[in-house]
């Protein structure tokens, strides 16, 4: 089977539900790199008119990841559904055009440290006396004000301000990290549902108001469970390897040709079906595991008692056996075990987004899904300044002299559409 080339796409909603639930908002995003543009694209895949302003150079995050024929294959995704412009902040007339666009309007994202969009004559109370609707998301290290707010920060720094790298990894090791940028996707998560509140707010009052969105902050609020803990209890919670603690059994296991298994098991009836599916129906009525606080004060002896199960059989089979007896287990996929499995291939899981360079690039469909009202994703994302000429002239009335002074003196960048690029082409 061809695991490279199913194209499984979602159904295209038809009509009106096509534009999605944000259709007729328009948003600004200046973030860069990962939060600001996360945000962002949440905010266009269901339906709203996004409009990303990057410098001449690009937004760093085209320097992340793999590239395939010298494109950014992580800004095809992140940029998608988003008109693309390119504007020097720096300057004057920059700093106009945002002025602008912001009067017309619904949010603005940015992520730049606190009080730089301020100097630059760009803030919020500033913007706010253009559009008094304006909403705008702010997103930093260390939120808009306190003794961090001005020291730089990425999101594995927030990260570990938070305290959740500290519980990410083995005990024995110093802590680890998720191979993607975590930190930056749940506070752009967070970020977005803040916009979509003010725009709810906005609806009653008529007034926008500014969201703050801290990275560090956002993952703090994923330490839930070990926040009270420490307050009554001074525990402090630390790294349990594939382990989850208070939750037994909940753990990563050995199989008996080299590879592993996750069996999640905490509750006590399914918890039954496992030692019933193990061939131990027994151990139920052990007194260590008759209950679920037993059982996690036991761990070790349990995960030692399943651990010798699986290592006793393949993966396949143990697969079989917990699916048959509705004990929730998996292997550890890989980003090609994805690419061929059934399941992802029926919910259209993977897009393919039409690029204009590429044909087509593969990437997660959107999430959540609504009945009536879903999300889509319409393109891949575009050429720095692939939009700008289109975005001044559409909306800002400019004309195309005016734009091409402009892009003369580098207040703006207008790259030429592939389309155009083709048309000319002998």
């Amino acid at each position: 089977m061809d695991t490279h080339d199913p194209r499984p796409a979602a159904p295209e909603p038809s009509g009106a539900e096509f534009s999605g639930p944000l259709a007729g908002y328009r948003v600004i995003e200046l973030g860069s790199t990962v939060a600001g543009p996360f945000c962002g694209r949440l905010l266009a895949d269901f339906g709203a008119e996004v409009i990303k302003v990057e410098p001449a150079e690009g937004d760093p995050v085209r320097t992340m990841g793999k590239r395939f024929h010298g494109k950014s294959l992580y800004a095809a995704s992140i940029f998608r559904n988003k008109s693309l412009i390119s504007v020097d902040l720096r300057k004057p007339e920059g700093q106009q055009i945002i002025r602008d666009l912001a009067a017309k309007s619904d949010v603005l994202v940015e992520n730049f440290r606190p009080g730089g969009l301020e100097r630059w004559g760009i803030g919020y109370e500033q913007l706010s006396q253009v559009n008094p609707a304006l909403i705008m998301v702010r997103i930093s290290g260390f939120g808009q004000d306190g003794p961090y707010s001005q020291r730089a920060g990425y999101g594995v720094i927030g990260e570990a301000v938070s305290g959740l790298r500290h519980l990410t990894g083995d005990p024995d090791r110093p802590p680890a990290r998720v191979a993607v940028s975590m930190t930056d996707y749940i506070t752009g998560l967070y970020a977005a549902f803040g916009a979509t509140l003010a725009l709810l707010a906005r609806g009653k009052t008529g007034r926008g108001q500014y969201i703050d969105a801290a990275l560090y902050e956002c993952a703090f609020s994923f330490m839930e469970p070990w926040i009270p803990a420490y307050e009554k209890l001074g525990h402090v919670a630390n790294r349990t390897g594939s382990r989850l603690p208070e939750s037994t059994p909940n753990n990563l296991y050995a199989t008996g040709d080299g590879s592993f298994i996750h069996i999640t098991a905490m509750g006590n009836a399914v918890f039954q079906r496992l030692l019933a599916a193990m061939g131990q129906p027994g151990l139920a009525t052990d007194p260590r595991f008759a209950e679920a606080t037993a059982r996690s004060a036991n761990h070790e002896d349990i995960d030692d008692i399943i651990g010798r199960w699986t290592s006793s059989k393949p993966l396949a089979e143990l697969e079989r056996l917990l699916e048959a007896a509705a004990v929730p287990a998996t292997r550890v996929f890989t980003i090609a075990d994805i690419f061929g499995d059934r399941h992802y291939q029926a919910r259209g899981s993977i897009v393919h987004a039409p690029d204009a360079d590429l044909d087509s690039v593969a990437m997660a469909n959107v999430v959540p899904r609504l009945s009536r009202t879903p999300g889509a994703v319409r393109h891949a994302g575009h050429d720095i300044g692939a939009d700008t000429r289109a975005v001044l002239t559409g909306l800002l009335g400019l004309t195309g002299g005016q734009v091409d002074a402009l892009e003369a003196s580098g207040i703006v960048n207008c790259a030429a559409r592939r389309e155009a690029k083709q048309e000319a082409a002998p």
